[in-house]
């Protein structure tokens, strides 16, 4: 599958499941909300403290599944490379990413705080990978 294609599909389904490697090789698995920036990364908000981000500090490579509001249907696989934003420099990506995903936050100084409350980071994936290129 074309990268641009992957992203444009991503544009319009945000259920995704994000597998990383744990340090003894085997996957951690995680359902997340995924988006797409205008620079064509994939974007996933996630706390400073959870595995995925620690596992992704240590090896950036990432798989990502993402699929229809329904689950089954047309779905695609990603692979790539990671890059964790930590606050307050993941804070206008994390902003973008809401707006891609949900529209206008009825109050941003809420979101803002909410983001520092939590220890929110930007995942930032550059795409290498895209599939499948049919169904089997």
């Amino acid at each position: 599958m074309d990268l641009d294609d992957a992203r444009k599909y991503v544009r319009d389904h945000h259920h995704s499941v994000l597998a990383t490697l744990k340090s003894d090789g085997t996957p951690q698995l995680s359902p997340v909300t995924a988006g797409v920036d205008a620079a064509g990364h994939i974007l996933v908000s996630s706390r400073e403290t959870a595995y995925k981000v620690r596992n992704l500090r240590r090896d950036p490579r990432v798989w990502v599944c993402v699929f229809p509001d329904e689950f089954f249907g047309r779905w695609v696989q990603l692979e790539g490379r990671t890059e964790v934003v930590s606050l307050p420099d993941a804070l206008p990506g994390l902003e973008d990413y809401y707006r891609d995903i949900s529209g206008e936050h009825p109050d941003w100084d809420d979101y803002r705080a909410a983001m520092e409350r939590e220890r929110r980071v930007l995942v930032r994936i550059e795409l290498t990978k895209a599939g499948p290129d049919r169904s089997g």
